[in-house]
């Protein structure tokens, strides 16, 4: 079987999700080289980063992370491209478990209870073939061994896309699309909100208010990247 492998692998060589180049044996998903030189965030080390300071004024949270920055053309937006449009599912599970690794040693992320993916709307779910913010919610789900709940945060709508919006515009597309169910199931609980791409905010912010209404809640949000200026 291993002669096989080889022999598929010299035809169909495993690509780095990032810059395309061939991996080598000991390689997955991401090639060594991208994982030392993709741009990372290291905000899950400070509670008052940037994206946390971004909601000040908008939702009440505890702390917010990314794992990369996010430029146009480069090799992070090449990875969420293989893994959001081509159905790459392998590289959302990569991520979250690298990334959930760090998070479960993070003074600031270690105390979630239960983990909370944006919902699709069931048309762009069957369309897409998932959601990759509940794929790279599962990866981070094996490393810090907390469940994802995809039953409480609903969204009822399916919106128009929101890349070329304003920021006003994305929240007037996505203030009432979304809804909770069975609340009971949330009280008292750190709930960490998954995203894939933190732009705005628009949605985090639309989703994380209804969250917020639940009895007790803390929230906490983690995504894969988040906008670079």
């Amino acid at each position: 079987m291993s002669y096989l492998n080889d022999f598929i692998s010299l035809i169909y060589p495993s690509l780095c999700a990032a810059c395309g180049d061939v991996l080598l044996m000991n390689e997955k998903t991401i090639c060594t080289s991208c994982l030392f030189h993709l741009p990372k965030t290291n905000y899950h080390k400070y509670k008052d980063n940037p994206i946390s300071k971004t909601f000040l004024g908008r939702i009440n949270i505890e702390s917010a992370a990314s794992i990369y920055y996010f430029t146009k053309s480069g090799n992070v937006q090449n990875m969420i491209h293989e893994f959001k449009y081509k159905g790459d599912k392998k590289i959302g599970i990569y991520l979250g478990k690298m990334y959930g690794n760090e998070l479960k040693h993070s003074d600031i992320f270690n105390k979630i209870d239960v983990i909370i993916p944006v919902p699709l709307h069931p048309k762009k779910v069957k369309k897409r073939g998932f959601n990759q913010s509940k794929v790279f919610a599962d990866g981070l789900s094996i490393s810090m061994n907390k469940p994802v709940n995809i039953n409480s945060l609903i969204r009822t709508y399916s919106s128009e896309s929101q890349t070329r919006k304003s920021r006003f515009n994305r929240w007037e597309n996505v203030k009432e699309i979304f809804s909770i169910q069975h609340p009971e199931n949330l009280t008292n609980k750190n709930i960490l909100l998954v995203d894939d791409v933190i732009t705005t905010g628009a949605t985090i912010e639309a989703c994380g208010s209804l969250l917020l209404e639940i009895e007790g809640v803390k929230l906490f949000i983690v995504s894969i990247a988040v906008a670079s200026n």
